[in-house]
């Protein structure tokens, strides 16, 4: 099956629980369909660069799946419809990476950046 990652924006309103609560609910909508989530993450709330609805912060969170593009579909769709979610991003990936993704990972942990032009 092919791999999926999906970051969404919740709104900033909700509680820590209310939106990693989304994650569980999106990924149990995933496994209905046939698919998995081989991984999730809740990055927390952060600051936006420009206002969505009106809100100026959201809550992150971060999915890692291998699923039938059909689940993948639904779960967007239902994400598009949900009051709470305010952007969706899903991309198709080769393999996933190991360990935590980048906004996880402490700078110390982070490899060295590109040289400046």
């Amino acid at each position: 099956m092919p791999l999926y990652e999906h970051v969404f924006i919740a709104r900033q309103d909700l509680s820590n629980a209310q939106a990693e609560s989304l994650v569980e609910h999106f990924s149990t909508v995933l496994a209905d369909n046939g698919g998995k989530v081989l991984e999730n993450e809740y990055w927390g709330v952060k600051t936006m660069a420009y206002k969505i609805n009106k809100n100026r912060k959201g809550h992150y969170a971060f999915l890692r799946s291998d699923a039938p593009s059909a689940a993948v579909q639904e779960m967007e769709r239902l994400m598009r419809l949900h009051d709470d979610v305010m952007r969706v991003l899903t991309i198709k990936v080769d393999t996933h990476e190991e360990g935590p993704s980048v906004q996880m990972q402490k700078r110390e942990e982070r490899g060295e950046r590109r040289e400046r032009r």
